[in-house]
């Protein structure tokens, strides 16, 4: 399926590695032209030589940097028009759920992780927005996760601030409608990529992870970044030109709610 992504402008925030890069490389596959973004310079710049070798120098751009800083909004927006003149999709990718589990929280056991997988995105949304409205077009996707839709046995804090992400996502579709953009969240499962969270759990115990996929999951196996990244870019597409303010579960069937 021809997605009408080709020659657009994709800025994938955190996609040096995992969901991000597989998400970047999708839209490359689309006819895309995409920024990445990273904190780790190294990892950063192995991506874009990996994707540029692919898919053309000309078609991708690197932006290192921390999105959860204030003002990395505006810093990878200016780097990105000053190259492609325009921006049509933002993909929010950053967060971590990486907290302490159980009921006993400490104030500094919530700020970290609302600060990662909520205000680092709406801050860099609200930066970027001028731009979309300004074009009266353009997507926007959170990466949200399943742990914001279900008590799943994740940090409260970490599940709860992708709940209020989720909630803001359909909140800012109803309000930009009228502008002519889309904003829509996909929540993930359990996502198995080197380096991430679920490599390190398969490390320490195999045995009881695996039992868990086993147990939890339906489909019986991990999600793969390139499972989701196939669902981001049609959520970006003008093929999902209909669909904003939705929540799009891939989680091999773990969720039990509606």
């Amino acid at each position: 399926m021809d997605l009408g992504l080709e020659n657009g402008v994709a800025l994938v925030a955190g996609s040096s590695r995992g969901i991000g890069l597989a998400v970047a490389r999708a839209f490359l596959g689309e006819g895309s032209r995409v920024v990445l973004t990273g904190r780790d310079g190294p990892n950063l710049e192995r991506a874009r030589v990996d994707l540029a070798a692919a898919h053309g120098e000309e078609r991708v751009l690197a932006w290192q940097g921390d999105v959860s800083a204030p003002g990395s909004g505006t810093e990878a927006l200016r780097v990105t028009l000053d190259r492609w003149g325009r921006l049509d999709c933002l993909v929010m990718n950053a967060g971590s759920g990486r907290g302490k589990t159980g009921w006993d929280l400490e104030p500094g056991d919530w700020q970290p992780l609302f600060e990662q997988n909520l205000w680092s995105a709406t801050r860099f949304v609200h930066e970027v927005l001028p731009h979309l409205v300004a074009r009266h077009h353009g997507s926007i996707l959170f990466m949200a996760s399943i742990a914001g839709l279900e008590a799943l046995g994740a940090p409260i804090p970490y599940s709860a601030a992708k709940a209020a992400l989720v909630s803001y996502a359909g909140n800012l579709a109803r309000a930009l409608a009228p502008q002519g953009l889309r904003v829509n969240s996909l929540a993930p499962g359990n996502i198995l990529f080197p380096g991430g969270s679920w490599e390190e759990h398969l490390r320490r115990d195999p045995d009881q992870t695996n039992a868990m996929i086993q147990r939890e999951v339906p489909l019986g196996r991990f999600g793969s970044p390139e499972e989701i990244a196939a669902l981001a870019v049609f959520l970006c597409s003008d093929r999902a030109s209909f669909v904003t303010g939705a929540c799009l579960k891939a989680d091999g069937g773990q969720t039990r709610g509606v």
